[in-house]
Order: structure tokens, then sequence, then C-alpha cells
């Protein structure tokens, strides 16, 4: 009787346990549900389970089916708030502060990703006075999975926008949202599911990938997590390895005098370079290992006492700084900008010593060129470009880079993407690309994949998706040469061809020597600009700039039209157009001359009497590109030719 009696109780409490209604985590405290459509309201609980939900004033009754799940569906919903609204079943869970208006999924790699608090130097006004609780963010959890679509995520909740999430927030998110409340005044839900580095085929369905069979073939290969690991095994070992040994054979760390970050060391033997640039400029060449850098440096009284910030710009790859043998910060990659603190005890009037060991994996070490290299407080800075003493304290052999098993194709749309799909939305922001720049002939195909996809999953028909085309990067180019990212940005260009798409043009506003420029207002601000015309239907709205349209072969010289043109063509800076390029039968490109004639632009060159096609900004980094319309919209680089 007694065992009877134990094993009743344990299946009550069992039963009691499995029945408890669940919430994915989406669905909860903060969130803001979409305005003016039907929004699924969904969970878990025991098989049958009855389970109700209230908000404003309406009760839904709903059952849960024999696998546990169950949704009710709201219609109706105004913007404002906030709201409240109960759920009961075996027990009630009350979520609390809901707003309606309008959810945006903003994704892509590093550059949606890229943080208020990494752009923050240039955005301390906007950090300061952004207190604002109808701007609410999410932030998707980084993870990946091969198997399944995953039905939650692991974790995750809303928050307000202030002074101290806003650090948290992605900062195109961010400013993109700011621009649409203050215009529309209706509140914003931004949903962040970005991860760096990531390529397109890591977003997209396993169904979806069918279509691209090397992609779907790796997708089927990673669904052994035996060999997750054992590629993680090997790879952390070897890493871990190479670090090890670098450390071992460190001359700086086996000094008999001391480390080489001591203050007192004697470097009378150290060779100079000049800071920024890369020691494969100089005798070293092209080293990989640890280089050990040391400047001496003289502090005014000003500073004495003082809070200070120690800016090096950006360092290939990590570092580890000192200050009078004081360790200040470290840095374990090469893309974050370097921003140290500096204790208010550790200058000294006088002389003080910086040393900055650098860790350089592969490819040229150094200091990129330039970035600020400076202390600064208060109102004074000290520069510290310049002359640098350098000592090679370990050369190692280039290390075999990690096996980014995160990126591959399926992985993120299942464990990131998926479990989204529930959530009625807005629409999309989408900026990616980078990772899909060497094959960029292909993302046109892929990208578009991935937009049909997302819409057939999400199964609210062709909603808004926005995207940003890459900006400006890397070196210029003296003479018209070819380019992948022209190609990429010529890739998502035709992509517009899909129905209720839109692109934020960039390509004046990237940095060359960064691939994470911080100028991400004005990306911002063009992606609502986009979202004015196509999602929110303004007839009216300047949302781009010049995109060409066709041309004409007038004699010696090229007509070109243009769509959105706006109030009219301008070469920006009133200056001479730069940057078109003319060829003429035998495809060869050269710079040309380029005017503005009745809101057309006028192509020609001299030395070419039979011209068959032009390109616009058709480089890399086509720095002083110069063709806008009058609202300040740059016009989207392009060519009339299919010569490749």
């Amino acid at each position: 009787m007694k065992t009877k009696l134990i094993t009743f109780f344990v299946i009550i409490i069992s039963y009691t346990a499995f029945s408890q209604v669940r919430l994915p985590e989406l669905i909860s405290d903060g969130m803001v549900l979409q305005r003016d459509a039907e929004v699924k309201i969904w969970g878990w609980a025991a098989n049958g389970e009855k389970v109700s939900v209230h908000f404003i004033n309406s009760t839904y009754n709903t059952n849960a089916n024999n696998q546990g799940e169950w949704f009710i569906t709201l219609s109706g919903l105004k913007e404002g708030g906030p709201h409240q609204m109960q759920i009961n079943a075996s027990n009630s869970i009350t979520i609390n502060d809901i707003m309606i208006g309008d959810v945006w999924v903003c994704s892509g790699q590093s550059n949606m990703e890229l943080t208020m608090e990494r752009a923050s130097p240039v955005y301390e006004t906007e950090i300061a006075n952004s207190e604002n609780s109808f701007i609410r963010y999410f932030e998707v959890p980084d993870k990946y999975n091969f198997n399944e679509p995953q039905k939650d995520l692991q974790s995750g909740k809303w928050e307000k926008t202030n002074p101290v999430s806003i650090l948290r927030f992605s900062a195109v998110s961010y400013f993109f949202a700011k621009e649409l409340y203050d215009k529309y005044k209706i509140p914003v839900g931004l949903i962040n599911a970005a991860l760096g580095g990531s390529p397109a085929e890591a977003w997209i369905s396993e169904d979806a990938l069918k279509e691209f069979p090397g992609y779907y073939k790796e997708a089927q290969r990673f669904k052994d997590s035996t060999l997750i690991k054992q590629i993680m095994d090997q790879d952390q070992a070897r890493i871990k390895g190479w670090y090890n040994l670098s450390n071992e054979k460190d001359e700086g760390y086996k000094d008999p005098d001391g480390n080489w970050y001591n203050p007192d060391l004697n470097t009378s033997n150290w060779a100079t370079m000049k800071i920024p640039g890369y020691w494969s400029d100089t005798k070293l060449g092209k080293v990989n290992g640890v280089v050990c850098f040391r400047k001496k440096i003289n502090i005014p009284s000003s500073f004495f006492g003082q809070h200070a910030k120690l800016i090096l710009g950006r360092i290939v790859d990590a570092d580890s700084v000192f200050i009078n043998g004081v360790f200040v910060g470290t840095t374990s990659y090469q893309y974050p900008p370097r921003r140290y603190d500096i204790s208010s005890s550790l200058l000294k009037e006088g002389e003080n010593t910086i040393v900055i060991r650098v860790i350089n994996n592969s490819g040229n070490g150094g200091f990129v060129i330039d970035k600020p290299y400076e202390i600064i407080s208060g109102q004074d800075t000290i520069d510290l470009k310049g002359i640098w003493q350098y000592k090679l304290g370990a050369e190692m052999d280039p290390l075999v880079g990690e096996t980014f098993i995160r990126w591959k194709p399926l992985g993120l749309y299942n464990a990131m993407v998926a479990p989204l799909l529930n959530y009625r939305i807005k629409g999309v922001t989408w900026y990616q690309g980078e990772s899909n720049a060497e094959r960029s002939v292909e993302y046109n195909k892929l990208f578009s994949t991935l937009i049909q996809d997302w819409r057939n999953n999400w199964n609210q028909g062709d909603f808004p998706f926005l995207f940003v085309q890459l900006p400006n990067f890397m070196g210029t180019k003296n003479q018209p040469s070819e380019s992948n990212w022209a190609l990429m940005r010529e890739s998502q260009l035709k992509t517009l061809s899909l129905p209720n798409t839109g692109m934020a043009v960039t390509i004046d506003i990237g940095e060359w020597n960064d691939i994470h420029p911080l100028n991400k207002k004005d990306v911002g601000k063009r992606l609502a600009l986009v979202a004015q015309k196509v999602a929110y239907g303004d007839e009216n709205a300047i949302y781009s700039g010049p995109i060409y349209q066709s041309m004409i072969v007038d004699g010696n010289k090229i007509i070109l039209s243009f769509t959105n043109i706006g109030s009219g063509l301008i070469a920006r800076g009133d200056a001479d157009l730069k940057y078109f390029a003319i060829a003429g039968v035998d495809k060869q490109f050269i710079w040309a001359k380029a005017k503005i004639e009745n809101d057309k632009v006028v192509v020609w060159n001299d030395k070419i009497l039979n011209p068959i096609a032009v390109r616009y900004a058709w480089a890399d980094n086509p720095e002083g590109a110069n063709l806008f319309n009058m609202e300040g919209l740059p016009a989207s680089p392009f060519r009339t030719d299919e010569f490749n």
C-alpha cells in the first residue's frame, strides 16, 4: 500500500511539473507586439490542457494539442501601451509593460551586430539623450544548430532604451528605430539576430539550401556532433599550442634583466619604426609572432592625478598594454578599437613609459594607419604617433586559423531565425555581404533565396525586407579595375527586383582601413528613409539616391538616365563628377569626363570615339565618387556592361 501511495504522488508531482504552462523567451515583459495585424501568442502546456489569455478587455481560450503546443491569435491591436497580459492554465503568468507598435528583425553580420558601446566615442550625446521607453530591444543569443529548427531561444529579454541599456544595442538598429519613432511616434521593437562574420548561407533553411548543392552537402556534414567536437578539439589544441609556444619563445619573458615591459629596461639596442604602420615594412620583414613596442613620453602637470584614456587605433592582431610597468588592458583580436582606461594614479609628471606587446598570428602585424593613437584627459591630448622602439620577442610560423563552425550553412537559421517565426513582424533590416564578397556573383541568387525563404517560413506575405549595400572599403586604385566588392554591390542592387525590398546606399560613409565603419547613424537614417517608402507607403518620400536606368550612345558620348533623382542630380561638393570610366569596343575601361545635363549624366573620353559601356564607382573603395541627388543621397555604383 505504501508503494502504491508513493507511486501515486510521483505521478501527480510529475504531471503538475509537466503541465506548467510555458512561454517562449520572446513572449515576456516589455515586449512589443505588431499593430494592425494578426498576432500569435503561443507556448507549451500539458496535452489537452486548457489555456486562457486575457489581453485588453478580451479573453481568448484554447487547448494544448497532443504535443503540448497551444496558441491564440490577437487581432485589431492599435499602437500604444503599456498593457498587461494574463495567461492562465494550471498556473498563471502575468506579462507586464507590453507595447503595441512595429516590430523589426535586424539581422546580418558584424556591422549589424556592432554595438552602441563600440561606436560610443562618436555618439556620446546621442547615448546621453537616449531615454525612450517606446523603443525596445531584444538580443537573440548567438547559437547554431544543424539538426533541426529550434522552437525557442535559450535566453533573452526585452530592454527599454536608456543611456545604460543602449550600449548593448546594435547601433544601426537603434538609429533606424529612433528615426522611425521620431517621425511616426509609434513604439518600435527591435529583435537583433546577427552574428559577426556570418555568410548568407548560414541564415537559410535546409529546404531552401537544396538550390545550392555545395552548401546543402556541407550542412548535412555538420549534423554530426562527433565531427564538430573533433574539429573544435583539434582547433583548440592547435591554437592553444601556438600561443603557449609563442609565450615560451618570447625573449621578452626570458630577458635576465626583467620583462620587456619593465620601464627601467635598457633598450639601447632596440630598432625603431614609425607608428602607425606595419613591421613588414621595416627590416624585420614579414614575420609572425610576438613583437614588443616601447615609447617614452612626457606627461605635463595637467594630466597628473586625472583619469585618462589611452587610444591605440587598431592593432593586428592582439595586444597587451603596460604603462610604467602596470598592465592597463588587452584585446585578443584585430577588429575592435583599442580604448583603455588609465587610472588617475598611474601617470606621473615627466617621463612615462608605454609598452605594447603585439601578437600577430598571420599576415602583416602592426598598427592600422589613419587611426587615432593618443592619450586623452579632459580637453588635453598627447599624440602618440611617431617613432617607437621595437624588438622581436618570438618568431612563429603562421597560425592556421579556427574552423568557424558557427558560420556553416543552415546553423544560424535553425537556432536564431526559426525560433522567431511565430512572432509577427513589420519587416526585416539586413546588413551583410562582406563574408560573401569573394563569391559576389553568386550572392544575388543566394540573397534572393534567403529573402524568399524567410518570407515563406514567416508566413505573412512579402513583408518589407530592407538592406544595406556594402560601403567603400580597402585601398584606392589609380586606374579602373575589377572588384569583388563592386560585383557584390551589383548583386545587392539586382535584389531590388524582388517585391517590397529596399536598399540603403553607403558608398560614401565607409572607412578605407576598417571593415567596421563607425558611422552607423547615417546607415540607420538611410534605412529609415527606405522604410518610409517600402514599409509605410509614403509615396512622397525621397528614400534613395540615383539608380542607373538606361543609356544611349550619342557619337563619342554616352548619356545615362536614372531613377530616384529626387529634386535633381548634383555633383557633391560642387566639383566635377568623379569615378566614371568608359570603354570602347576593346572593353578596356579608362577614366572619363562626366557632367550633368537636364538630370542626365553625359560621359566621354576624347580617346574613345565609339564608346560602348560606362562604369561608375566600380571599385572596392571609389573614394570621391560624388553623384548624388539634391536630397543628399548617393547614387548606387553601377555598370552598363556585362563583360564578366
